[in-house]
Formats: structure tokens, C-alpha cells, sequence
């Protein structure tokens, strides 16, 4: 008598699909954009803080006893770079502690402060202003004139910081979506040092100075 041999139940049913293997997320993109960005950000905010420390343009004031030589800074021209550039690094930093909106938001105000830090840079490229009060300071008399003037490189570093800042925002605004955000593991305790919030234990019915303690917190102890 030949054996009937049983029937596999290892196998799926003929009516019900396969299930698809889950799509991986994009872990490697998001870190990509991620270290392109803190990259891209902290190199521009710190070259736009180091060129506008540098001197913008130099020029002569003309005296009766001769000529007067003077140079400005970038801060001097103009003080938008240096701030847009401290507020840029500060979104930079607060971009990972917000989510969604917020994320959003703080990734445009990263945009902005390099884009408006390109367009001072690139106004002051040839402002004469900054040179002429420091000539008619210098002399005493207003409205003293400069000659001779001459623009160095550092304004163009300062529009190439900016350039760094706005395409950092830009990556935050494009793929932030994919970066990490601060863990909220870690929370302020009610004795106000940080560590990880535990839940209190229930209270022992057994002892009744456990008891009394849970009701001094304001807890149900017949939970």
C-alpha cells in the first residue's frame, strides 16, 4: 500500500500575492545632503565673518601738505553680511531641533541670510561712502574727497560665503525632510536635572507609606 503523501503547508496560497519586499529609505541621500549642508553652511558663515574683517577698498584724501591714504574694512561698508552670516549659522544649527513647519521655516531663513548676503557683498563692490567719512573724519572737514580709490577680492569672498549659506539652505529646504532630528529621550526631570523621564511604579497596597506617598504626588493609588 503506497503512502499518500501530505500536503505542504509551507506554501502560500495559490489566491493570495506575495508580499513585496519593503522599499529601503533613503538613509544614504539624506545623509549625503546632510553633511553637504552643515559643509556648505559652516564654510560660508565663517568665510563671510573672516572677509568682512578684511579690507573692502583703499584710497587717498588730498591735504595741502599732501595725500591723506585711508582703506575701509567690510564692516565698515556694511554690516549686513556679518549679521546675515551670525543668523544663517544659527538657523544652521536650529534646523535639526524643529520638525516639519517649523524645519521648513527655519530652512528658508537659512536661504535668505545667503542670499542677502550676496546682494550686500556685491552692492558694496564699488561703494565710495565708507571712504569718504573716513577721509572727512580723518581731515575735518565734510565731504572731503577720495582718489585714487581700489576694490580688493574680499567683497567677491564675501558673496562666495553667502553663495555657500544660501545653497545649504536651499539643501535643508529640498531634503530636510530626510535628516534627523534632536531625540526627545532626554528631558528636564522634575528635580530640573536631565535625564531619561521614568515612569513612577505603581504603589504597594502592602505598604501604606507608599500609599500616602503616591497621594502627596497627586497620583491615584488604586491604579
Amino acid at each position: 500500500m503506497e503512502a499518500v503523501p501530505q500536503p505542504r503547508t509551507d506554501a502560500a496560497p495559490a489566491d493570495e500575492p506575495a508580499p513585496e519586499p519593503a522599499a529601503a529609505p533613503p538613509a544614504s541621500g539624506g545623509r549625503r545632503s546632510l553633511a553637504a549642508a552643515l559643509l556648505s553652511g559652516a564654510a560660508g558663515a565663517g568665510l563671510t565673518l573672516l572677509a568682512t574683517g578684511r579690507t573692502w577698498a583703499t584710497g587717498s584724501a588730498v591735504l595741502a601738505q599732501g595725500t591723506l591714504p585711508d582703506s575701509v574694512t567690510g564692516s565698515d561698508v556694511t554690516g549686513v553680511p556679518g549679521a546675515l552670516a551670525v543668523v544663517g549659522l544659527a538657523a544652521l544649527v536650529a534646523v535639526f531641533a524643529v520638525r516639519r513647519a517649523g524645519r521648513i521655516a527655519v530652512a528658508a531663513l537659512l536661504a535668505l541670510s545667503g542670499l542677502g548676503t550676496v546682494v550686500a557683498a556685491v552692492l558694496g563692490l564699488s561703494d565710495t561712502a565708507a571712504l569718504r567719512d573716513k577721509a572727512s573724519t580723518a581731515v575735518g572737514v565734510a565731504g572731503t574727497d577720495v582718489h585714487h580709490v581700489t576694490h580688493t577680492l574680499w567683497p567677491w569672498v564675501t558673496a562666495a560665503g553667502g553663495a555657500l549659506l544660501l545653497i545649504a539652505g536651499l539643501l535643508a529646504l529640498l531634503r530636510g525632510r530626510h535628516w534627523p532630528a534632536m531625540s526627545g529621550k532626554y528631558e528636564r526631570t522634575p528635580g530640573g536635572a536631565r535625564g531619561p523621564r521614568r515612569a513612577q511604579p505603581p504603589a504597594d497596597p502592602d505598604r501604606p507609606e507608599e500609599i500616602w506617598k503616591s497621594l502627596d504626588r497627586g497620583e491615584d493609588p488604586t491604579r
